[in-house]
This record gives structure tokens, sequence and C-alpha cells, in this order.
């Protein structure tokens, strides 16, 4: 049985190799659909299904994951910057202020028929401190296109974008853009072979 990411994020992919998590990538090419009336909890959960659902439709014998992350500031989402100026307004916004991460994950066990055997879904949430920014530290980060694929325009693993956080409350690797304990945790409860399958096989 295959593990399939549907994520084109090389973030989570690295995570999920620091696993030591034999996967294959087919990321989703839908244009999600946000509703707007749902918590940032649920949103995350159901942009993550929507991933999931698409990749599904391609595979058989296999444990799909799907996962979405938003930065979540003033009661509302801060996704991935259309422009540089979207990024530069998202830095400012975020500067000396504090916002929630959350991710969300989407897993599916598929028959060998491509049936889904079993679902379910759940999100993780760190909260992050902003260091003040200067103009001149926004703009030489936007200047590496770094801000340009990431929700709320940084990303706290970067080498320079991770000076912009002063301190977090909660797992990291949420803010990454993957909750591996999270992921592990649930695993274990909901499909306990596939999760001794996935991380306590013979690796000799």
């Amino acid at each position: 049985m295959e593990t399939i990411l549907a994520s084109a994020s090389p973030r989570r992919a690295a995570l999920f190799r620091s696993a030591g998590i034999p996967f294959k990538v087919d990321p989703s090419g839908i244009d999600e659909v946000h509703d707007d009336s749902l918590q940032p909890d649920k949103l995350v959960e159901d942009l993550s299904r929507q991933k999931g659902e698409d990749v599904a439709k391609r595979h058989s014998d296999a444990l799909l994951v799907a996962s979405d992350t938003i930065v979540w500031h003033n009661n509302r989402a801060l996704g991935k910057p259309a422009n540089e100026n979207e990024a530069r307004e998202m830095l400012l916004e975020l500067s000396s202020n504090r916002h929630t991460v959350y991710s969300g994950v989407w897993v599916c066990l598929l028959s060998p028929e491509g049936h889904a055997l079993h679902t379910f879904s759940f999100h993780s949430r760190t909260k992050v401190q902003f260091a003040p920014l200067g103009e001149e530290e926004i703009e030489y980060y936007i200047g590496t296109g770094s801000p340009m694929d990431k929700a709320g325009s940084y990303g706290i693993q970067d080498d320079f974008g991770s000076l912009f956080v002063e301190s977090i409350e909660g797992d990291y690797n949420t803010v990454v853009g993957f909750p591996l304990q999270s992921f592990y945790r649930h695993l274990k409860k909901e499909l306990p072979s596939i999760h001794k399958m996935m991380f306590f096989r013979d690796r000799s």
C-alpha cells in the first residue's frame, strides 16, 4: 500500500522524509472554495478535504494525506500573496502582532478498487508572535521571492523569515505546514494497523 501526499509543498514532503515515511507526491490542481461561514479550524479541514477528494479519484489501494495551512489574523485568513504588494501588506499587518496558524489534515484509506474505506480529519493551531518589522527587512525578504508561495507571506523555516518570529505557542511543524505529531497520534487512533505499518516497519 502506498502513501500519497496530496500536496506540492516541499516543506510537507521534507517533514514526511524526516519521519521516515515512504510516499509519493500527487498534488491537487483544483481551485479551492473558501467557505467564509466556517471558523478557521473547520476551514482548513474543509480545504484539505477538497484537495484530498480530488486526488483520491486517481488512486487505489493507498493511504491519501492532504493538508492545508492558513494564517489567521484580525478575523480573516491570510493565504498566499497574489503579488509583491499583497505580500508587503501582509507582513506589515503581522509586524509586532500575534496571529494564529492553522494546519488541517484530511486522511483517506482507499481500497484496491479505489473506494474510500475510512476517512478522518483534524487540525492543529499554533500562536505566533511577530517582532516589529522595518521597511528594509520587508523589502529584502520580498526580494528573495520566498514569501510568494507561503500563507501569510512568510516561512518560519526560512533563513530570513525565521528571524521575524519572536515566539510561538504550540507545535512548530504546524507553522511549517504539517502537524506531524498530531498526524502520528490521530493515525494511531483511527487506523492502528496502518500506523504500525507506516512507523514501525522493518527499516533494515
